[in-house]
């Protein structure tokens, strides 16, 4: 995998996220960026939400472990009951905290700790949920001159968090699931097939 990595999203989804996110990653090819999901759900479906994303997808869908270093190609799962945070745009770290937003982990936990680098495309992107996490993450990666992206309300199932990151005004986008599919690839560009 490469190694100089140009690109990182956080994607933060809570009620209704599995579904649309098997349209986000459907037929998603291998790209050159990593991201990093923070789903609001029960510890016990971690492992099977990622396997299901995996099949769908040729990028590689995992749980989030402390001390991982992003790679290009990679789908980084944040899991429940902990908070994740990026050191340096690239080291992940979990850690136990108080719930923000009454979850954990924190969408805006995660976003929030994304910094400005020169040469790096920081995204962020709030789908569907209750309550307003999210927001402040997707004002933050705004002020360092991210690209922000929120679901549309015709394909959200809940439209909670999205409409509280839309009110911010820092979303550059709304889009449908399979379109930030597609703004995904434009931004971050194609490796290729997973295993070559």
């Amino acid at each position: 995998m490469e190694t100089h990595l140009k690109s990182v999203a956080v994607i933060g989804s809570s009620a209704g996220g599995p579904r649309i996110l098997k349209r986000l990653f459907d037929g998603l090819p291998l790209l050159r960026g990593s991201i990093v999901l923070v789903q609001h759900m029960p510890k016990f479906v971690n492992a099977s939400f990622c396997e299901k994303l995996d099949a769908l997808t040729d990028m590689t869908v995992r749980i989030a472990q402390d001390g991982d270093v992003l790679e290009g190609g990679n789908v980084y799962v944040a899991p429940s009951e902990l908070h994740l945070c990026l050191v340096g745009n690239r080291r992940i770290r979990l850690f136990e905290g108080e719930a923000v937003h009454s979850v954990c982990p924190s969408v805006d936990v995660a976003m929030k700790s994304l910094k400005p680098e020169p040469g790096m495309t920081c995204i962020g992107v709030v789908l569907t949920g209750m309550g307003r996490d999210g927001a402040e993450g997707i004002s933050h990666v705004k002020e360092i001159d991210g690209i922000t992206i929120a679901q549309d309300e015709a394909t959200s199932i809940i439209y909670g968090m999205p409409k509280e990151a839309l009110k911010t005004g820092a979303v550059d986008w709304v889009f449908a699931p399979e379109a930030i599919r597609e703004k995904f690839i434009e931004l971050m560009g194609v490796m290729g097939a997973k295993g070559l």
